[in-house]
């Protein structure tokens, strides 16, 4: 049966100190503050003490330092030492709370000063050789003599060896057995082991992560340090700016400076044009001269220069070129140019290789997207294909992986889009409002869960054909922005490791002194070796 305590606890010293009250039973008077048996402290405490031995009655008042009460079960040396700390209050290590130090802590004179070099000492070790003298603690009661056994790594510390090996055991634990290597060593080399050795010794490729990282510092340490122009600039107009729009003109001689800045200097008239206030759209005309005022811009003799590796692979990535056009695959990964988060892209590199005045891109691919990006040498033969892009003059066609099982034969989607914005994030989506964009999707293999199509497209809208697979209900396979994780995620089982989209068909029409330009780009190895995984699994 539970007893159901209502009372507040006491300890069992209270109990033993408490008075007894009336009317309780011996029982009651036995019992612990819970009911339960007392224990065997609380019964020795409330045991009456043992006679006296004559001339030691014990006195029932307080004790005051000075007076000593024996015990008949006391030795003589007890006694004697009880006696000693009843002559002065207990002391504190500095001398405090006493007026200063013991009798046998005086009796022994100055501390002695350890040499420098000195092996420490346990304060429980046992008296210095020669030393007669008991050593006592700070009451001045003497310590046991026994000693406290030595440790093997204390015996080495004192002997000047070191503590232990490198491995992690002790030099003793391991005689005439090979040390075990202890958990972090396993993961780790030694420290004296350098990080190129290791690298070296690691036939390992490292990972894009850490080679995008190392790229993105060596492009930091050249990023460009902004200097104050304190001068008037007045800059002659030539054949590659003529017909270029002032704001465009001010953005590429003024390299650093925000959009925001230079539209405030069109602005205010601090940019002059043969003497004259001009606005943002206006076209500059061959021999013009152009005033820019003193601003704070970057250094142009320390741009960014990509990667060695990033030059060589476009080298490698050429198509065609003449003296008006350089057209190559570009690489995915790649972006077209920098900006926000890209340190550089491929018009940064091109112009990096130092071999050409003028380079200019006619168009933009999508950073995951690889295939054909054209580029322009000279101003005229820019305008040419930009004007060509706006009027839709020209044939552009791409290789799109599209996921689920494709219906019937060509479709055309003809549906505006507009780009939004959320914060640092954009993406595309379908508008009425937007701006027109027409394409059309014409299918060429046909798989298990995905069919290769030729897209064809005859407006260049950002994302566009993107946009337009998804508006059909069939995303880019291995699209991260626009498709699905569960729909790539089989793909990505297969081997895909990048959004299977590539541009491989540009036609430009003659115009003038330009002669037509016909363009192809192979299909990369990746994107063909796993056309042929997704042939063998139909």
């Amino acid at each position: 049966m539970t007893q159901k305590i209502t009372k507040p606890h006491r300890s069992p010293a209270a109990t033993a100190r408490a008075k007894p009250v009336a009317g309780r039973s011996d029982q009651r008077k036995k019992m612990g503050p819970r009911g339960e048996a007392p224990s065997r402290s609380a019964s020795m405490r409330e045991r009456k003490p043992a006679p006296a031995a004559a001339g030691s009655e014990r006195k029932n008042k307080p004790f005051r330092y000075g007076e000593t009460s024996a015990r008949p079960d006391e030795s003589p040396d007890q006694r004697a030492a009880k006696a000693r700390r009843s002559k002065a209050p207990p002391r504190s290590r500095d001398g405090a709370f006493g007026g200063g130090k013991s009798a046998a802590a005086a009796s022994r004179g100055p501390r002695a000063v350890k040499p420098e070099g000195a092996a420490p000492r346990s304060r429980a070790a046992a008296p210095r050789d020669g030393d007669a003298r008991p050593r006592t603690n700070a009451s001045g009661v003497p310590m046991r003599a026994s000693r406290v056994p030595e440790t093997k790594a204390a015996a080495r510390r004192r002997d000047g060896a070191p503590a232990s090996k490198p491995g992690g055991r002790s030099a003793s634990a391991g005689a005439g057995k090979a040390a075990r290597p202890s958990a972090n060593s396993k993961r780790r080399p030694p420290p004296a082991q350098s990080r190129e050795a290791r690298s070296v010794a690691v036939a390992k490729k490292p990972h894009p992560a850490r080679v995008a990282s190392r790229e993105r510092e060596e492009s930091r340490e050249a990023a460009p340090r902004e200097v104050s122009i304190q001068q008037v600039r007045r800059v002659k107009i030539d054949a590659n700016s003529d017909g270029q729009r002032v704001d465009n003109f001010l953005l590429k001689h003024l390299p650093g400076v925000p959009k925001s800045h230079v539209y405030r200097l069109l602005r205010s008239g601090q940019v002059r044009v043969d003497g004259g206030r001009v606005k943002a759209d206006r076209r500059l005309v061959a021999a013009e001269e152009v005033r820019i005022p003193p601003v704070r811009m970057a250094d142009p003799r320390e741009a960014i220069r990509p990667p060695d590796r990033v030059l060589d692979e476009l080298r490698e990535s050429v198509v065609f070129e003449d003296d008006h056009y350089l057209a190559i695959n570009k690489p995915d990964g790649i972006s077209s140019h920098g900006g926000t988060g890209q340190l550089y892209g491929v018009i940064e590199a091109i112009r990096a290789w130092d071999k050409y005045s003028f380079i200019e891109l006619c168009h933009r691919l999508d950073r995951d997207t690889s295939g054909l990006l054209l580029l322009a040498k000279s101003r005229p033969a820019l305008l040419r294909a930009q004007s060509a892009f706006r009027e839709g003059d020209l044939t552009k066609r791409y290789f799109a992986l599209l996921s689920g099982k494709w219906k019937g034969e060509d479709r055309d989607v003809d549906a505006a889009l507009v780009k939004v914005r959320l914060g640092d994030v954009s993406h595309v989506q379908l508008d009425e409002d937007g701006k027109p964009s027409k394409s059309r999707f014409s299918p060429r293999a046909k798989f298990q869960n995905a069919v290769l199509c030729e897209v064809e497209i005859f407006s260049g809208r950002t994302h566009q054909i993107r946009v337009h697979a998804l508006a059909l209900g069939h995303p880019v396979v291995g699209d991260a922005k626009y498709g699905e994780r569960a729909v790539n995620h089989p793909f990505r089982a297969l081997g895909l490791k990048r959004m299977f989209l590539h541009s491989h068909f540009l036609q430009l029409p003659a115009s003038g002194e330009f002669p037509k330009l016909l363009l192809n780009a192979v299909m990369p190895d990746e994107l063909r070796d796993f056309l042929a995984v997704l042939e063998r699994k139909k």
